[in-house]
This record gives C-alpha cells, sequence and structure tokens, in this order.
C-alpha cells in the first residue's frame, strides 16, 4: 500500500510548495556546472588562460591560480542561472498558485502527502507554444523531495496529469527539461514520452552546448502528432 497520497493544492501547502520547488531546482546546478567543466570550449578556454598567465607570468603556480578563479567565477555564473529562473517562477504562477492553476481553466495543481507533509508537487497548464494550444497540456512544475524519492511519488504525480489531459480531450501533454536532469528523462520516457526537440535557452548555452530537451506523450485513443 502507498505510503503517500496525491492531492490538490491548497493555499496552507504555499511556504512548503515554492520552498520544495526551489530546492528542486538548484539541487540541479552542480550537474549543470560538471556539463559546463566538460565542454570542449570550457577546457580549451581554461588550457589557453593557464598557458597565456605562466607564460606571462614565469609561474605556473600563478597559471593554476587564474584557472581557479576562472572556475570559482564559473560555478557563480552557473549558480545564478539557477537562481534567476527559481526567482522568476515565484515571482510569476508560483506567486499566486491558486489562480495561476486552480481558478483558471484546463490547469490544475496537485501534491503529494506522505506523513502529513507535503514531499511532491506537480502542474498542468495550457502550454506557452501556441501551436499547442488546444491540442495539448503542459505538464510543469514537478519536484519530489529527496528523501521520498524511488518510491512512486513522481510516477503518480506523472500519472494524474495524464489522466487530467485525457478527461478533458486532450491528445497529448508536452513538456521540458534541461539535459542534466537525467533521473526526470527516464521517468518521461517510462511514462510514455518521447523527445520531439531540444533548444537553448541563451547564446551562452548554445556555446557550452546546454539544451532544454522538449518531450512529447500522445495520448491513447488520439491521433499522434507527426
Amino acid at each position: 500500500m502507498a505510503s503517500y497520497r496525491i492531492r490538490q493544492y491548497r493555499d496552507q501547502d504555499y511556504d512548503t510548495v515554492r520552498t520544495l520547488f526551489a530546492r528542486g531546482i538548484l539541487e540541479h546546478t552542480p550537474a549543470g556546472y560538471r556539463h559546463v567543466l566538460r565542454s570542449a570550449w570550457a577546457q580549451l578556454g581554461l588550457l589557453v588562460l593557464f598557458a597565456a598567465v605562466r607564460a606571462a607570468a614565469g609561474y605556473w603556480v600563478l597559471g593554476l591560480g587564474a584557472v581557479a578563479l576562472v572556475l570559482s567565477a564559473t560555478w557563480l555564473v552557473v549558480r545564478s542561472f539557477s537562481t534567476s529562473y527559481v526567482r522568476q517562477a515565484l515571482s510569476t504562477d508560483l506567486r499566486d498558485i491558486s489562480a495561476s492553476y486552480l481558478r483558471a481553466p484546463d490547469s490544475c495543481f496537485w501534491v503529494a502527502e506522505a506523513g502529513g507533509a507535503v514531499v511532491g508537487m506537480v502542474a498542468v497548464a495550457p502550454p506557452q507554444d501556441p501551436a499547442e494550444r488546444g491540442v495539448a497540456l503542459e505538464l510543469k512544475r514537478m519536484s519530489v523531495s529527496k528523501d521520498y524519492r524511488g518510491r512512486g511519488i513522481s510516477k503518480a504525480l506523472c500519472g494524474e496529469v495524464l489522466r487530467f489531459a485525457r478527461a478533458r480531450g486532450y491528445g497529448a501533454v508536452v513538456l521540458s527539461t534541461s539535459m542534466v536532469q537525467l533521473a526526470a528523462q527516464r521517468l518521461y520516457e517510462g511514462q510514455g514520452f518521447r523527445k520531439v526537440g531540444a533548444s537553448s535557452p541563451s547564446l551562452l548555452g548554445s556555446l557550452l552546448c546546454f539544451q532544454i530537451f522538449h518531450y512529447r506523450c500522445d495520448l491513447p485513443g488520439r491521433t499522434a502528432a507527426p
């Protein structure tokens, strides 16, 4: 028997949900940082920097120091991307969750509750892509507390979104996730989602080969999109 239950969001969940979302996003910062360091552009840049400083100063220790400073600055930049995304979400749809998801058409917000505490969340709303509006709904804001992963909560939350979309006659559910969120990708693919595209969030993201993956799940009984 499941040790959790899925229910609709309530106003008293507000602070917990916002904290859960922020922590879930920020925990991917190290993976994003490692991805940047694995980039050929980043590795070449660090090598050139080390060689240039060593040649100019004549000391390899100064070259290493310069590299260390750049690595520290890179960490701060990567983390700023995550914190900026969190601030943007907390100041828009997650600022008034009831208005954004419970009083808006074809939208909803669920939480997973275990031991009387909120440990997971997911939302659904019309997609931002105008081409998908009226055809699909978008799964958003999925997050599960670290201590409660591996219990099927993410799968159950995803299932709520799929059932909600199907009950309203939509033919698909779409979502976006970053390339470093490997566990999320496995979850969605296991639920029937297929990757249909990828994009870079910025010019810097393009240079570092950082992509946002776009997924789509065509619902049974509806015509699959090309």
